[in-house]
């Protein structure tokens, strides 16, 4: 049976100064920043919607669009990053993360709110979220440091949602929704500088062994064949559903209950802080129980609290400790569903299969967020969708269960 980690790359002329804490440290600065602007954005939905007298169903297809294109230019930045390194996908996906920021900033019509929130903050994304950190940290970082490198990387991106949720309300309350994104498309610049120490070289192919030069459609076709690949990526869709719906419509669901705008961004607030201890402790904990028990009891464990959230009064307490039990499942999926696919496939297409994965989150985190927004127009609440997330939950907790936890069986290849 061949390796699992295929391809060899070139030394890195830049590999001197960097230690693996800088690297840790850089990566989980990118994935704070990144994932914080994106976090926030719910709070805009009732000042725009204000403003240009737009229904919730035009904001939501916005942030609806963004998640989808986030999660299909997910597997093309990821496979350019895999052959060409990191660094120049997280500049080009930080230019066009600001450049929505900016855009949005000056949207007047519907097409240019899609464009500006939609089309180029979900490319931006898909190039400089910590999608992108995650792969550096699998590729740079030794076997013995990655469970944990994981679980920080995850876990920085949810102090960003921590960070930016009450920032960004102030922000508007203070200055209004249009400075706002003017800051957080200053602050997303930041992320150029920092890529440099997650710069990956590019992959030299005409030096590997023959046996270990796995092409791309093979890749592709060796995961996709594979049944526990499938499994993982079909219960990856329910996260991004879950996720989606509650970051974009949970303030404005509380705010339809009588939550104050401020109270409902210490909710989003504690969905981030709280996910840092989520996604630490699995981090660790999936060094020692089977990654798709733990998988599955977070699925379980997001059905059974949305259940108890939407089943009694909406209180200022109730709010927050639903946000504190989201947070500790919120992005705690990240760390054994990367791992998974480490484990099952190596690291030289890992940023290609885990992008393809993150299409199935991003399908499903396009679905909460639009039909949120139908939903609600139709309806007046959003109560089929909370039930319909509890379905999925239920669902993926059962789907996680047959994975098979091994790498994947390869012939040697054979001598001319």
């Amino acid at each position: 049976m061949a390796s699992i980690e295929i391809g060899q790359r070139r030394p890195s002329p830049m590999a001197g100064w960097r230690a693996p804490l800088l690297i840790i440290v850089c990566g989980c600065a990118i994935a704070l920043l990144s994932f914080g602007p994106r976090s926030a954005l719910g709070f805009f939905v009732q000042p725009m919607s204000r403003e240009f007298a737009w229904g919730r169903d035009i904001f939501g297809l916005a942030l609806a669009v963004q998640n989808l294109l986030w999660g299909l230019g997910q597997p093309i930045a990821g496979a350019i990053a895999d052959r060409f390194g990191v660094l120049r996908v997280m500049c080009v996906g930080a230019v066009l993360y600001a450049a929505g920021l900016l855009l949005m900033s000056h949207a007047t019509t519907p097409l240019s709110l899609d464009l500006g929130a939609g089309v180029l903050i979900g490319f931006g994304l898909s190039g400089c979220s910590f999608n992108l950190v995650l792969s550096a940290f699998s590729k740079l970082l030794p076997p013995e440091r990655r469970g944990v490198a994981l679980g920080a990387g995850t876990a920085a991106g949810s102090f960003g949602q921590f960070l930016f949720a009450p920032f960004g309300v102030a922000m508007i309350d203070n200055f209004g929704w249009q400075s706002a994104l003017l800051v957080f498309a200053a602050l997303m610049l930041l992320i150029l500088p920092l890529s440099l120490a997650l710069s990956t070289p590019p992959v030299a192919t005409t030096e590997a062994p023959v046996a270990d030069q796995q092409s791309f459609k093979t890749a592709l076709a060796e995961a996709f064949g594979h049944r526990s690949y499938v499994l993982l990526v079909l219960g990856f869709f329910t996260c991004g559903f879950q996720l989606a719906f509650v970051t974009v419509h949970l303030p404005a669901y509380l705010s339809d209950r009588g939550i104050s705008a401020s109270t409902g961004g210490w909710v989003i607030a504690a969905i981030g802080l709280f996910n840092i201890i989520g996604s630490l402790s699995v981090g660790w904990l999936q060094n020692i129980f089977p990654k798709r028990y733990i998988l599955s009891v977070i699925y379980f464990t997001r059905a059974l609290a949305t259940v108890a959230f939407i089943s009694f009064p909406i209180t200022t307490f109730s709010a927050i400790a639903f946000g504190a039990i989201s947070g500790l499942t919120w992005l705690s999926t990240v760390p054994p569903t990367s791992a998974l696919i480490a484990l099952m496939f190596g690291t030289r297409w890992f940023a290609t299969l885990y992008g393809f994965s993150f299409v199935s989150h991003q399908v499903g985190g396009f679905l909460g967020v639009w039909l949120g927004g139908i939903v609600f127009e139709k309806f007046g609440s959003y109560t089929p969708i909370w039930w319909l997330s509890i379905l999925f939950g239920v669902l993926s907790a059962l789907i996680n269960l047959p994975i098979v936890e091994a790498p994947v069986r390869r012939v040697d290849a054979q001598p001319a």
